[in-house]
C-alpha cells in the first residue's frame, strides 16, 4: 500500500460540483449517498492505494451526505466523513458540505510576546449561559469579551469545541475532530468568536485532543477491518490502543499522522486560531502515561509531536503551541533540531498543588513552602516562559477536587478566608515567571468544582467587583502598564526570604534590574496578621507598595494594613506589615 501524502481529502468544492475523497483501504467498495444523490448512492472509484474518490456534479454547501462502505465480509456500513467540516448532530448525524466563505474583515492579528500573555481558560458551554437549562454558545461568549479585555486578558484558551459525544461535556470525548460542535454554534460561530476576540486584541488558543478518539465514533472499524476486536485503521489494534478514555490513534500509520497534521493545519488556517494546547501529550507518547518509562514509549508519537509543532510554526511562526505533559522535562520545549518536541510551553501541573501546599489546604498533608519555592524557580531550557502556570485549571478544579477558593473556604467558597486565599494564589500566579492563566470565574470566586453544566454566577461579578478590580490591578502590574514593574516580564526569580515558622515567603523578580524593574513580592500564607515583620530586602532604597491585597477597595471586610512605602538600608532588616493571607508587591521609582 502506498504511503504518499494525499491532497484534497474530504470534500473539495469547485464550479459545478465537488470532489470527494476518503481513506478506506480494506473496503470492498465505497459509495456516497446524500441530498445530492436523489437517484441512489454514487460509487467512488478506487485509486488503488487505499483511497476512494469521485467527482459529483451539482453539490452545494449545506447538503448532507454519508459514505456507504461495503466490507470484505459482506456488511454494509454507513459512515460520516472523518474530515467533515460540519456534522448535523454529534450523535448519528450526517456530514455537511461547507464552503470556506467568511468575512474576516481586516483581521491581521498577531499574538503579543509570550512574556506578556495572560490567558483565561474558558468552557464555552458554561461560560455565559442564557439560563440554567441552555448551554452557552460562541455568541453568548462574545457578549463577555469586553469584560475580559477590560480585565486585562489578552489570550483565551477554549476547552475543546469539536463535535463531542452527546453534544455536550468538557470536550475531551471528541467524535469528529474536523467538525465544530453545532450546539455551541458550529463552524461560523467559532469563526465569529475568533474575529471578535481579535478585534479586541485577544488571541485564541484551542484545546485539541489527539491522545484518544472516543470509542463510539464512526472512526471505529471505519472500513470494517480490525484485529483483536479493536478499532481498525485509525487505531492501534493491540495493547497500544488502550487509554482510559478511548482508543489511541495509530501514530505509526502515515495516513493517521496526516489526519492529525491536517487537523492542526485547519485550525490555524481556516479558523485563524493563534495557538493550540495538545491534550495529554504524555498519553500520546507513552502507553501507560508515565514519564521516564522507555519500555512503554511510542517513538512514532514523539515524532508526530515534533511534526505538529513544526507544521504549526511553519503556518504561523507566532502561534503558541502548548503541551499538557507530566514529565517536567526540557525536551518537551527543546527545539526539534535538538531532539526536542518543539513546543513553546508546557502546563506546569505542579504549580497549583504547590500553592495549595503553601496554604495548608491539601488534606492529610502538612503546610509547607518548599514545593512552591521549587515551582517559583522552575524553568525549561533557561526560559521561564516555556511553562503555563495557574492556581486552577479545569482539571485541578474537578476530577475529585474543587476550586482553590472552595477548598480554602470548606463549605463556603466565598468566605473571608476563601476570598483572601484565592486572591493570594492568583497574585502569585500573576507575578511569577511563566505564562499565567486564570480559570473562568476565578476572579469572582465561582463556587464548587468545575463541571460541564453549572453556569458561571455572573451576579458574583457585581457582588465581588472589588476582587475583579484586584485582578485588574495585578494584571496591570504584570503588563507593566504603570512603567514601574518591568521585572515581571523578566526571566529572573530569586527567593530572598523564607520563614517556615510563620509561613512567609519573599521573592524577587527582575529583567535587567534597578528602579522600575526590580519587583518584590512578599506573601503571608498564615491566618495571622504580622504587624512588625522583619525582612532583609535584596536592594536598599525606597520601596513603594504597588499592591496590597488587604486594601478595603477590594473587599469591605478585608482588614487593611496600609502603608505607602518602606525604606531599606543595606544589610539591615526592614519592617513590614503583612495582612493575614496577604500579598504585598513593591518596586522602586
Amino acid at each position: 500500500m502506498s504511503h504518499q501524502v494525499k491532497k484534497r481529502l474530504g470534500v473539495t468544492l469547485h464550479a459545478g460540483g465537488a470532489e470527494f475523497r476518503v481513506w478506506a483501504p480494506f473496503a470492498k467498495s465505497v459509495a456516497i449517498e446524500g441530498t445530492f444523490t436523489p437517484n441512489g448512492a454514487i460509487a467512488l472509484n478506487s485509486e488503488n492505494d487505499g483511497y476512494w474518490a469521485a467527482q459529483i456534479p451539482d453539490v452545494e454547501p449545506g447538503q448532507n451526505y454519508k459514505y456507504v462502505i461495503e466490507t470484505s465480509d459482506g456488511r454494509t456500513l454507513r459512515k460520516n466523513d472523518p474530515r467533515a467540516r460540519a456534522i448535523t448532530s454529534s450523535d448519528n448525524g450526517f456530514s455537511v458540505v461547507v464552503d470556506n466563505t467568511f468575512d474576516w474583515g481586516d483581521d491581521v492579528f498577531m499574538p503579543i510576546p509570550r512574556e506578556q500573555q495572560v490567558i483565561y481558560e474558558l468552557h464555552v458551554g458554561t461560560f455565559n449561559r442564557l439560563d440554567a437549562s441552555t448551554p452557552g454558545t460562541f455568541d453568548t461568549a462574545i457578549e463577555k469579551l469586553d469584560y475580559l479585555r477590560d480585565l486585562g486578558i489578552n489570550m483565551v484558551e477554549l476547552m475543546p469545541v469539536t463535535s463531542m459525544a452527546y453534544s455536550n461535556g468538557w470536550g475531551y470525548a471528541p467524535n469528529y475532530i474536523y467538525s465544530v460542535e453545532s450546539m455551541l454554534g458550529g463552524r461560523h460561530g467559532l469563526m465569529q468568536f475568533v474575529r471578535a476576540c481579535h478585534e479586541r486584541g485577544i488571541g485564541v488558543i484551542l484545546d485539541v485532543v489527539y491522545n484518544h478518539f472516543y470509542g463510539d465514533t464512526d472512526l471505529w472499524q471505519f472500513d470494517g477491518w480490525s484485529e483483536n476486536g479493536r478499532g481498525g485503521i485509525y487505531f492501534y489494534n493491540d495493547y497500544r490502543g488502550d487509554t482510559p478514555w478511548g482508543g489511541r490513534p495509530d501514530y505509526g500509520r502515515p495516513e493517521v499522522r496526516q489526519f492529525i497534521l491536517d487537523n492542526v493545519t485547519m485550525w490555524l488556517n481556516e479558523y485563524r486560531i493563534d495557538g493550540l494546547r495538545i491534550d495529554s501529550t504524555i498519553y500520546m507518547r507513552n502507553t501507560e502515561g508515565f514519564p521516564n518509562d522507555p519500555e512503554h514509549d511510542l517513538p512514532e508519537a514523539w515524532e508526530l509531536l515534533q511534526n505538529i509543532t513544526q507544521v504549526a510554526h511553519k503556518i504561523n511562526p507566532g502561534a503558541v503551541i502548548i503541551a499538557e505533559d507530566f514529565s517536567c522535562t526540557d525536551y518537551i520545549t527543546k527545539p526539534t533540531h535538538e531532539s526536542g518536541a518543539g513546543f513553546d510551553s508546557q502546563w506546569q501541573l505542579g504549580f497549583p498543588h504547590a500553592l495549595r501546599s503553601a496554604l495548608g489546604i491539601v488534606y492529610g498533608y502538612p503546610q509547607t513552602l518548599s514545593d512552591l519555592n521549587r515551582e517559583l524557580l522552575q524553568h525549561y531550557n533557561n526560559n521561564a516562559y516555556e511553562r503555563v502556570i495557574f492556581s486552577d485549571s479545569h482539571d485541578t478544579a474537578a476530577n475529585g477536587s474543587v476550586r482553590l477558593n472552595q477548598a480554602a473556604g470548606h463549605a463556603d467558597a466565598s468566605s473571608l478566608n476563601a476570598r483572601q486565599e484565592a486572591l493570594l494564589a492568583d497574585a502569585i500566579t500573576l507575578t511569577s515567571a511563566g505564562v499565567p492563566m486564570l480559570l473562568q470565574g476565578a476572579e469572582f470566586v465561582q463556587e464548587g468544582a468545575f463541571n460541564d453544566w453549572q453556569e458561571l454566577k455572573w451576579e458574583n461579578a457585581d457582588k465581588y467587583s472589588g476582587l475583579i478590580t484586584a485582578h485588574r490591578h495585578l494584571i496591570d502590574l504584570r503588563l507593566n502598564r504603570y512603567g514601574n514593574t518591568h521585572g515581571l516580564f523578566g526571566q529572573n526569580t530569586a527567593i530572598f526570604h523564607q520563614d517556615n515558622d510563620n509561613f512567609v515567603l519573599g521573592y524577587h523578580r527582575w529583567d535587567q534590574g534597578g528602579p522600575r524593574d526590580d519587583v518584590l513580592v512578599v506573601v503571608n500564607f498564615s491566618s495571622t496578621e504580622l504587624h512588625n515583620y522583619q525582612v532583609l530586602l535584596p536592594r536598599p532604597g525606597t520601596w513603594i507598595v504597588r499592591f496590597n491585597s488587604s486594601w478595603h477597595g477590594y473587599s469591605d471586610d478585608f482588614k487593611e494594613l496600609t502603608y505607602d512605602s518602606v525604606i531599606a538600608i543595606e544589610n539591615e532588616m526592614t519592617t513590614l506589615a503583612l495582612p493575614a493571607y496577604g500579598v504585598v508587591i513593591l518596586s522602586q521609582d
